[in-house]
């Protein structure tokens, strides 16, 4: 009897507080995980890039050519546009570390000054080509249906055309000069982007969570913001940097044909342009910036691809 009167005069177990506080407890290990899963991804990203000695070399050829083109005014010795009739076309010394060109200037100065042209005028095109290119691919690759053949018919009869060739088309009716130029190949760009922007658009909305957001009644903006977008960044950094280089190499073609920048603005490619008759005299003239195009190009062709490879291997294993 007096057993059974201590267990009944025992305090209740209140449920109500073990449950909160398992669920509290479940709640702060859901937290910590998040936490990790959000960093782990990104170390394993960054140790995978750096394991590759050739993408952290071009890192560091773009940073040093970003560097120049930001300090262009200290690192140039002279004005890229005195002229010096009197000095025309000199050999490399050293007062003028590159030579002068026909017209006595200084071609150090002009190449330092032509990093930033250059640099910017490649940016403007890939920013315009994404602006164009990914609105479009989102809708065409998660609307499908009659809306996707009509965005990649026009998408198809432009990629059609040779870029060159359009590029020189839009400009003829832009006129000539290095925003319209940059336009152009912009506009001959943003098909590539909006392919590569619906084919991954196409893979993600299959996916069961996407199909979840739909069936408790998301809005299809929202899907397409939080969900669809976010898994379109990887393939679409690539893709961005992949086209700088060849946004670079349009730019010098068309300012080697007069379209693009206009003198006296120096960018590389109207330094070979107006360099080209004077090839038999200095064929330094030619090397100097056809050097740094093929530098900076090779240097955005490499990073692309290894940060393809390790953004590729990081979503397989996620």
């Amino acid at each position: 009897m007096t057993q059974m009167r201590n267990a009944t005069a025992s305090p209740p177990v209140d449920v109500w507080a073990l449950a909160t506080q398992r669920e509290l407890s479940a709640s702060a290990a859901r937290s910590s995980t998040t936490a990790v899963e959000r960093i782990k991804p990104w170390k394993r990203f960054r140790a995978r890039f750096v394991k590759q000695q050739s993408g952290v070399v071009a890192v560091v050829c773009l940073a040093i050519v970003v560097v120049v083109a930001l300090f262009q005014s200290w690192i140039a010795p002279q004005d890229p546009t005195n002229q010096n009739l009197s000095a025309v076309l000199q050999a490399p010394s050293g007062s003028h570390w590159l030579g002068t060109d026909e017209l006595g200037r200084d071609v150090f100065s002009r190449l330092v000054y032509g990093t930033r042209v250059s640099l910017l005028a490649a940016a403007q095109a890939t920013g315009i080509a994404v602006v164009l290119g990914l609105p479009f691919g989102l809708l065409a690759g998660y609307l499908g249906g009659r809306v996707d053949r009509v965005v990649m018919f026009v998408n198809d009869a432009l990629m059609a055309m040779p870029g060159l060739l359009l590029a020189i088309a839009i400009v003829g009716m832009l006129g000539p000069g290095l925003t319209n130029a940059m336009v152009a190949i912009g506009i001959v760009f943003a098909p590539r982007v909006l392919r590569i922007v619906r084919a991954s658009v196409l893979e993600v909305k299959e996916e069961t969570y996407i199909e979840a957001s739909r069936s408790i009644g998301t809005p299809t903006l929202r899907i397409i913001r939080q969900h669809v977008l976010r898994n379109v960044r990887s393939p679409l950094i690539v893709a961005v940097t992949l086209l700088v280089g060849r946004a670079m190499i349009n730019e010098a073609s068309l300012s080697f044909l007069g379209m693009g920048a206009q003198y006296p603005q120096a960018s590389w490619g109207a330094m070979l342009g107006r360099a080209l008759p004077f090839v038999d005299r200095a064929p330094m003239l030619i090397v100097f910036p056809g050097l740094a195009i093929a530098v900076v190009v090779l240097a955005c062709n490499v990073a692309g691809d290894v940060l393809r490879d390790s953004l590729g291997r990081e979503t397989r294993n996620d």
